[in-house]
């Protein structure tokens, strides 16, 4: 006789629960900050998971549901956000009664992240082979480093719809980064002009592009108010290595013809 469906056992609560730490060998702050990235590593999982389908959506759909799947990514990242001001209850002093704790661990090591910047089309090989090989991190970003990114099922729908778009750059190397092309420019300027569907499409694009960099702006001055200019965990920069990643976009195309509309 099969188990009966329950709340818990679909949602395997207690797998879930038995995933932080026992409250009564840990600081109590060091409970919040296992439970909010341990949260953020579960919505890395569903952004991929959605921006996967919206890269399938690309190539084959209308573009009102397009639209539709990147706004729910565009609704995730803003909890995503939300989430930095309940880490940010916590005091630099709170942090300190367990960071010792997290030795080599750091953010740094998140390989969902990483995938999250492979299919936004910042490629790099380095972020690959900082995991061990075998392992489902390395295989993951392997898997993830050799796809096509969002941007190119972005072009690839333009092509098929009669935009200029070079040959070149449909048939690029996948594994190197996005990178801006003044042809490109030149077919969204037209698109911006004649075209509201696509419109629509490059502008959640936009919001998409805005929205990862607000999480990034976010998560640097909360690291900032936190440890301010001290070394990273894990022997990673800190905040320093953060402001450098601000400020640059997934998609510069559509930054760049701004002047032009």
């Amino acid at each position: 006789m099969s188990k009966a469906v329950t709340y818990g056992n679909y949602l395997k609560i207690d797998e879930l629960l038995s995933l932080q730490p026992d409250p009564a060998r840990v600081e109590h702050d060091e409970m919040l900050f296992v439970v909010i990235h341990q949260v953020y590593e579960l919505w890395f999982k569903q952004v991929l998971h959605e921006l996967d389908r919206c890269s399938q959506l690309l190539e084959t759909a209308a573009g009102p549901r397009v639209v539709a799947c990147l706004a729910r990514v565009l609704t995730i990242l803003k909890t995503m956000v939300a989430q930095i001001d309940v880490l940010e209850t916590m005091t630099p002093t709170e942090f300190l009664t367990f960071r010792t704790r997290l030795e080599s661990a750091s953010g740094f090591q998140s390989d969902q992240f990483r995938q999250l910047e492979f299919v936004l089309g910042k490629k790099s090989r380095d972020a690959v082979e900082r995991f061990r090989e075998g392992s489902r991190a390395r295989n993951a970003l392997e898997q993830r480093w050799a796809r096509p990114a969002l941007w190119d099922s972005f072009m690839q729908r333009l092509h098929r719809h009669g935009y200029h778009i070079p040959e070149a750059l449909l048939k690029r190397n996948f594994t190197e980064p996005v990178e801006p092309s003044p042809q490109v420019q030149d077919a969204l300027v037209q698109i911006y002009r004649r075209d509201p569907g696509h419109t629509v499409i490059c502008e959640r694009l936009v919001d998409l592009d805005e929205g990862v960099q607000e999480w990034r702006y976010r998560h640097v001055k909360m690291v900032e108010r936190t440890i301010g200019s001290k070394q990273g965990t894990g022997g990673s920069e800190g905040a320093a290595y953060l402001v450098r990643t601000t400020h640059q976009p997934s998609f510069p195309d559509l930054w760049e013809i701004r002047v032009r509309l």
